[in-house]
């Protein structure tokens, strides 16, 4: 499959955790500039939010606010760097990892939670609702020079009434999704590239694989080289959709076999998400973090209807 890429926007600081509204218009966030940003159809640029940190996905939820994983902030590559614009670890006035609640009427932001019974939060993610009015949300952690963190899966409820550690450890847990039935979770690893399945017995609850598994999941792919694995999206046929950095694209990976075929995005190393949207959510939505641009494209079949999107 070759991309026929339109873009949307540019000139956006490591743009991440698209949403995509009934209008066409995309609300995503700017790591580097700390803001939810919103790109209106006609592609004009403005800022809903600014909360610093570093806030990065983000999803609707059952009350009509964002729900927003900030992962407290990261060092950047300094300016004109060869290798554009990317993270390289902590921040130096590291900000502690969050969930927050943008109310989007009036603009104000809200810290939902910051650490469970287990720990602390180091770097939320990525998050996705479920048909109950909760949520999942990966904390992927930090790296420091020396050290970085495992990381975890967590569930919430949407009032701030209840959190829980949910998996754990993990390798850099970062994209996650639901299967159009609800009953999966997938959880991708940036750092091995690999998908897992967490079969779900309840909200938060699941079904745990005996040892070896580290964490109770079930390998669904781990398709090697040097990829690194972002966000990732289901399609209405079930199929996991995960924005792939270093070899920049999408690989769109089976989930009863495993297997899988990358569709590679020309000029871009980072593709760190995709959305689906549009008449029949035939239209992809992708971030092109590096070099700061947001693009879509037609896709070759529909994307799965998320909870609480709009329609």
């Amino acid at each position: 499959m070759e991309l026929a890429l339109t873009e949307l926007a540019s000139g956006l600081q490591f743009p991440e955790g698209p949403v995509i509204l009934a209008d066409g218009s995309v609300l995503l966030v700017e790591i580097a500039r700390g803001t939810v940003t919103k790109v209106a159809p006609d592609g004009s640029v403005t800022y809903l939010s600014s909360q610093g940190g570093g806030p990065n996905g983000l999803a609707l939820g059952p009350d009509g606010r964002l729900y927003i994983c900030n992962n407290g902030g990261f060092k950047w590559t300094p300016p004109g760097s060869e290798r554009g614009l990317l993270p390289i670890g902590q921040a130096e006035d590291y900000s502690g990892g969050r969930i927050e609640r943008l109310d989007l009427v009036t603009g104000q932001v809200e810290v939902l939670y910051a650490s469970s019974a287990a720990c602390p939060f180091k770097g939320p993610n990525d998050i996705v609702f479920d048909d109950q009015g909760g949520f999942y949300f990966t904390d992927l952690g930090k790296a420091r020079p020396r050290d970085m963190d495992r990381g975890g899966v967590y569930y919430a409820k949407a009032d701030g009434s209840f959190i829980k550690e949910m998996i754990h450890p993990m390798v850099t847990p970062n994209g996650i999704g639901l299967s159009p039935d609800g009953s999966v979770l997938y959880v991708a690893e940036t750092e091995t590239a690999r998908l897992w399945a967490f079969d779900l017995t309840g909200p938060g609850e699941f079904s745990r694989q005996p040892f070896p598994s580290p964490h109770g999941g079930r390998i669904v792919a781990g398709i090697g080289g040097y990829n690194r694995f972002d966000s990732l999206a289901v399609d209405a046929d079930g199929n996991i959709c995960v924005a792939t950095l270093v070899n920049g694209g999408i690989t769109v990976i089976a989930p009863d076999t495993g297997e899988w075929r990358h569709i590679p995005v020309p000029g871009e190393r980072w593709v760190t998400n995709i959305a689906f949207g549009g008449p029949e959510l035939r239209t992809a939505y992708l971030t092109l973090s590096s070099t700061g641009r947001l693009v879509s494209c037609p896709w070759e079949n529909s994307g799965l209807l998320l909870n609480y999107q709009q329609a």
